[in-house]
Formats: C-alpha cells, structure tokens, sequence
C-alpha cells in the first residue's frame, strides 16, 4: 500500500499523487477505481480525473492486478451554472472566429461557474481569464491562434499614474517592463481561477511569423501562451500547450498558484519557447509536467535591474515534482533575468532526457545586489544524455553588454549595488548518465560561489557523448569527458560522489577555498 496524496479538486476533475517510487511514470500501470467502477488506467505519478459530477463524495481505488494498493476520498466542489460556449455562438469549425463568444461567456459567467469548451476546433484571438471562473476545454477541443499580429492587442509596457506617483506594469519582456502582444491567454489582477481539462491550445507559431527574425521588436513583443499578471490561487490543469510564439507559461508577480500534469511542446529548433517562466512569484506547485522544445523547459526569474531594485521581488518557495523535462537548453534554470533573487525551491522525483544541461543557473555583474540565488534543492533526478548536468555561470553572456570587460572579466571587481550573488545550491540522490562534463561551477572572483553540496551523486561520462562548452562565458571552450570543475567557489561538500569515464582528475579546482569529502 502507498498513501495516495490529493493535490487539487474542482467540481469536476481531481488531480491526485501516486508515490510508487516512479519519477514522471509509475513504476508500473494500475486500474483505477471510481466508486466501485472502473475509470481507466493511471501510468504516470500525478493523475488527473476528469468528467466528475459537482458536490458529489468519491472514493478512488487503486489497483495492481486484484490487489488494492492504495485509496483516498474526496468531495467535488459545489458548481453555480455551466456555460457552453456554443449556446453563444461559438462554431467550432476551425475557420469562424470564435473569439467574441468564448469571452462573453467567460465575461458573464458567475461565480464558481463553469465556461465548457466541447470537442471542436475554435478559431480564436487572445482571451482573458476572469476571477471565480472555470474554463474547461474537453477531449478533443483546440483552440488555434490566430496567426496575424495585426489582430492582436498589445499590453503596455509600462503607464504612470495619473498622479505620477505609482506606475501600472502590463507587459513584459526577458525581464523588462516592455509593451508586448496579449498572450493567447491573459490574466490580469485574476483571483480563484481555474483553467483545466484535456484540450489543447495551439498557438501556431510553426505557421505565423513570431519564429522569424525573433529578436526583432515588430509592433510589441512576442506573446506568451499563458501569461497571468498579480494573479492568486489559479490552477492549471490537463492542457496541452504547444507551437508557443514565444516562452508558454508566465506567471508574473503572482501568488498560491498550481500547474498539474501539463504538457508544452515546440519543435526542438523553436526559438524562445520556454516551458515554464515564473517571475517574481511565491508559492507554486508545478507537478506531473511533461517538456519538450527548444529552450529552457523550466526557467525560473525575477527581471532584470530595474525591475529588481525596484520592485525587490524574488521568485520563492517553488517547488517541482514527478515532471519529465526533454529537448531544449536546460532542465531547470534560475535566470538569467533574476535581479530580485530566487530562493527556496525544490525540484525533486524528476526525469530529463537529452536536454543541454540539467541544473543552470545563469547570472552576471550587473544582475544587482537583490539577485540572489541561494537554497536550491535538486533531489532525487534522473539524466540521461543531459550534456553538463550542474551549472552555475556567474559570467553569461546575455545581453548587449554580456561580453564587455566589466561581466566577463577574470579580475576581481569592486563589490557593489551591481553585484549579485549565489548562496547554497545542493543536489542529492542524483544520477547523470553519458555526460559531456560533469558539472562546472564558475563564480564571481570578487564574490565566490558561497556552497556547493553534493551528496549520493552519481556521474558517467560518456563515450560518445558530443563535446560542448559547458557554460556560456568568455573563454569556456568546448569539452568532452570532463570531470567536476570548480572556479571561484567557497566551499564544495561531497558525500558518496562517483564520477566515472572523464579523462584526467575527477575534480578540477581554481580559487576554491574548501573541499569536504
């Protein structure tokens, strides 16, 4: 028997944790009992339910061959009034734009209502989430993005009070306060809202123009698949993602929020179609996730200088579970853009398959003296062809000053307001298998990465794996069978670390001032 864990209930779905010791799957397929009948099959750790009556007890079985082995109850919320958007004119038939009727069912519907979106295929513009509302997109419902920017609306940057005295910050972009276009779906000031069910949101970018000359600013910036501005207690839940214009899901200064058994998808050469990008948010639940595009799949942020020394909110206390990350940049990073600092999160009981590195922190000088990363816990992982499994680069080279003296320099700098630092990232119980490099840590000269823990970590090396430069900074050149190197660090721990395969020392170190094994 295991203690089966309820993550969430609405009035129609439940998402549920089935700790077998499986990462993103099951350690094997079970039957799944609702109220005595059978409901179907459950493979993977978070599992969600769907088509629930509101206001109604259930008992869910689970079962391996005759053998109960595990059961929990629970009780749907109480629903006021479904709204299928059909009955306001939606069509379904992929060319009609069905824009204006699936908001005015979202904009009228009550409190704990229910917005259904059946099986069809909606042509659609961007829309805009509303407090106390559930939207459920069915089995066998897409939405399709318009492809014509021109359509779209734009999100200001940045508009100053009337009095001159606060400022209303809408849009954004990699960190700044930038206007940018609506994303597919918005949420602004949103409270108690839910987004959920087995439908997909295509956003087209694999047929529209954002994946062409991305880094051009052509009328505002790209749009985010989901992007919820100063929103609390919104879950999402089921939907599949994918063919983002840009990054998919931003929650931006936002608070209590749930993101259950997902799945975000884009072409591997897909440019900037991040998975997950939480800024400057607190409390969040991100599980049974499954990645796969052509950037980082989770990259957690809080902005850069500006919005850092002003706002002074760090993305905290994040934590990651049963997610499995493929393709793409990093498995799960913190910054670049992290001027307000990002802290306590804990990424555990995950999977990551041919992704460029597997842990990445990426920070700079310039960053601030609010960019701080520190209590970072990577537990219990699996990586199999993740080139560079650990990284820490306190000298990437973003943006137009990336390879200026000033952030890519090997001297010591004055410490100042510009000055960011790395406390105490940890990693346990983590297996990386046909490694590039096993792991690089390179911090600032004049403020050393402060600790580094590693504990039951297990590296192989592998034959062919494909030479890389393991961190983006001037001077990283490319490398093949490497081991553990360790540039301007304080202190490293390392508890029952084996590293095999790599050519030369297992452990190379520059200005490290204490090595515990």
């Amino acid at each position: 028997m295991f203690e089966i864990r309820k993550l969430f209930v609405s009035a129609r779905s439940a998402t549920i944790e089935l700790p077998d010791g499986g990462l993103y799957n099951t350690q094997k397929p079970y039957r799944v009992l609702l109220n005595g009948q059978d409901w179907g099959t459950a493979d993977t750790v978070i599992h969600s339910l769907y088509g629930l009556w509101p206001d109604t007890r259930y008992v869910v079985k689970v079962i391996d061959g005759e053998k109960e082995v595990g059961r929990i109850a629970f009780k749907t919320e109480k629903e006021s009034y479904t709204l299928n958007v059909r009955r306001f004119g939606a069509v379904g038939d992929g060319v009609h734009d069905d824009t204006a009727a699936i908001q005015a069912a979202i904009n009228v519907c009550p409190k704990k209502g229910r917005v259904l979106i059946p099986a069809g295929d909606y042509h659609v513009l961007p829309l805009f989430l509303k407090s106390h509302v559930r939207i459920e997109l069915q089995k066998g419902a897409t939405l399709w993005l318009d492809t014509d920017r021109t359509k779209f609306p734009i999100l200001p940057g940045m508009t100053l009070s009337t009095d001159e005295k606060s400022d209303l910050n809408l849009g954004s972009w990699e960190g700044n306060p930038l206007d940018m276009f609506a994303a597919f779906i918005s949420g602004n000031g949103v409270k108690d809202a839910v987004l959920y069910g087995e439908g997909v949101l295509d956003g087209q970018g694999d047929k529209a123009d954002w994946w062409i000359e991305h880094r051009t600013r052509r009328g505002a910036w790209r749009p985010r698949m989901l992007f919820i501005n100063d929103c609390e207690n919104v879950t999402v839940q089921g939907i599949s993602f994918r063919n983002s214009p840009a990054w998919n899901l931003q929650p931006y200064f936002s608070r209590n929020l749930k993101f259950l058994n997902i799945h975000v998808t884009a072409p591997a050469d897909s440019p900037n179609t991040d998975g997950f990008d939480p800024e400057s948010c607190e409390h969040i639940l991100l599980a049974g996730a499954h990645f796969s595009l052509g950037d980082d799949n989770i990259a957690i942020k809080a902005g850069k200088l500006y919005m850092g020394a002003t706002y002074k909110t760090p993305c905290s206390d994040l934590e990651i579970s049963h997610c499995l990350m493929e393709n793409g940049h990093g498995g799960m990073t913190c910054g670049s853009e992290m001027a307000g600092g990002v802290n306590k999160v804990y990424l555990h009981d995950c999977l990551m398959r041919n992704t460029d590195r597997g842990l990445r922190i990426k920070t700079r000088r310039g960053r601030g003296q609010q960019g701080v990363i520190d209590d970072i816990v990577f537990e219990n992982v699996m990586m199999e062809k993740v080139g560079t499994p650990y990284v820490v680069n306190c000298l990437y080279f973003c943006d137009p000053d990336g390879k200026t003296e000033y952030v890519q320099s090997r001297e010591k700098q004055v410490v100042d307001e510009r000055t960011p630092r790395i406390g105490r990232i940890a990693f346990r119980n983590v297996t990386a298998t046909e490694v590039s490099c096993a792991g690089y840590f390179l911090g600032l000269p004049e403020r050393p990465i402060e600790c580094v823990e590693m504990e039951n970590v297990t590296i192989t090396c592998g034959a062919d794996a494909v030479p890389m430069a393991p961190a983006m900074a001037c001077g990283v050149e490319k490398v093949n069978r490497k081991g553990l190197v360790a540039i301007n660090v304080d202190r490293i721990v390392m508890k029952n670390v084996d590293i095999s395969g790599q050519d030369g020392v297992r452990l190379e170190c520059e200005n490290v001032r204490e090595v515990e094994e």
